[in-house]
């Protein structure tokens, strides 16, 4: 058990030496590379510099920010410094503003139908999941204004436990953010999540459910959770809370997901799967969700945990055959697309996809 311990932190730690809470932010950044705003609602603590760190706040806070993406970015990719980071070869943030409050928002999504919400996942600073989000916004072209949920990572190898509870302790702000968009006519909302924000954005749907039945269904419009680090047994309790879940509702897995592998073996799970790497959707059959299978592109990602992400043979075919998801109905803008027509799902249960390195789907129900 210690050697998976060793691995994980080992593997999850992005450098021990440097103080990755630091955000320079560069505001000439925006002459050289090409700007994208990215909106936070963040449950993290703001600091004395100014930062957000891992510190839980008292209260739910609104940002909106402003990435330059780098000429020389190439799909799948993301290069950034914690210090003098260079415009021309990295990602760099150019603006971080503080809203007042919801209103604040209001007034900067102000008749914008479409919102996309990215959750982190472990160990991630908030600069980071901005970056990343802002990566994936224009590798993929996420629907309409893209948001980040910053909950209060510990933002480091060895804190794994901490950001278990934090993950925890962040579900109220996570469903306070769609209340909000929802209140101020935002029409459709995005749910993606990775890895421990899968298992956040769960725990999250079902405490609302459970105030409300049908909650979920009525005030989110698509989920996708990626690599999704959550106990198989647990998301069938959870979805079996839900009921309705929204539609389409798509789980990215990858059987090659390492750092997946090791967190079912640090929880005593001799078959070494977690939701993010299921080998089978059997036990799930029952639930109308589509399972896309990406293990054929583990070798070309940078990262085994974030596929989806870092697979620029991946994010070509989901950026290139990204098509009207009927969840939108006659409004035809874009949406979640699941790759394969509502024809060839399973309309009374789980719809398993299988991505070839061809970028074939190959369609599999239980």
């Amino acid at each position: 058990m210690l050697r998976y311990l060793i691995i994980l932190f080992v593997s999850l730690s992005l450098g021990a030496c440097v103080d990755r809470t630091v955000s320079e932010i560069v505001p000439s950044a925006l002459n050289v590379g090409t700007p994208e705003t990215i909106f936070a609602s963040t449950t993290r603590a703001r600091e004395a510099d100014g930062n957000y760190g891992f510190r839980r706040g008292e209260t739910l806070k609104f940002l909106e920010t402003t990435v330059s993406i780098p000429p020389t970015h190439t799909p799948g990719t993301l290069k950034f410094s914690y210090a003098n980071p260079n415009p021309k070869k990295e990602f760099v943030l150019a603006d971080v503003t503080e809203l007042d409050g919801p209103q604040g928002l209001r007034e900067h999504l102000h008749g914008q139908d479409d919102v996309t919400i990215f959750v982190h996942g472990y160990n991630s600073t908030q600069t980071e999941t901005l970056f990343r989000a802002a990566q994936l916004t224009h590798d993929i072209g996420l629907p309409g204004s893209t948001l980040v949920y910053s909950w209060p990572s510990r933002a480091t190898g060895y804190g794994y436990a901490y950001d278990l509870d934090s993950m925890l302790f962040a579900r109220d702000g996570l469903e306070q953010t769609i209340r909000e968009l929802k209140s101020m006519g935002v029409k459709r909302v995005i749910l993606v999540a990775h890895s421990m924000g899968g298992a956040l954005s769960m725990e999250m749907m079902r405490q609302a459910e459970l105030q409300e039945p049908g909650w979920a269904n009525r005030n989110i419009e698509g989920v996708v959770l990626i690599s999704p680090d959550l106990d198989v047994d647990l998301f069938r309790s959870q979805m079996e809370r839900i009921k309705n879940p929204p539609e389409p509702f798509v789980v990215m897995v990858s059987q090659k997901d390492k750092i997946l592998n090791i967190s079912s073996r640090l929880r005593g799970t001799a078959e070494g799967e977690r939701l993010g790497n299921i080998s089978s959707i059997d036990t799930l059959e029952e639930f109308p969700i589509n399972v896309i299978d990406t293990t054929a592109f583990s070798s070309d990602a940078g990262s085994s945990h974030f596929v989806a992400a870092t697979s620029p043979a991946l994010l070509a075919i989901l950026s290139s055959v990204r098509r009207v998801s009927n969840t939108f109905g006659p409004d035809e803008r874009p949406g979640i697309d699941v790759l394969v027509p509502p024809s060839q799902r399973n309309p009374d249960g789980a719809t398993e996809i299988i991505l070839t390195e061809t970028g074939e789907a190959q369609v599999s129900t239980p």
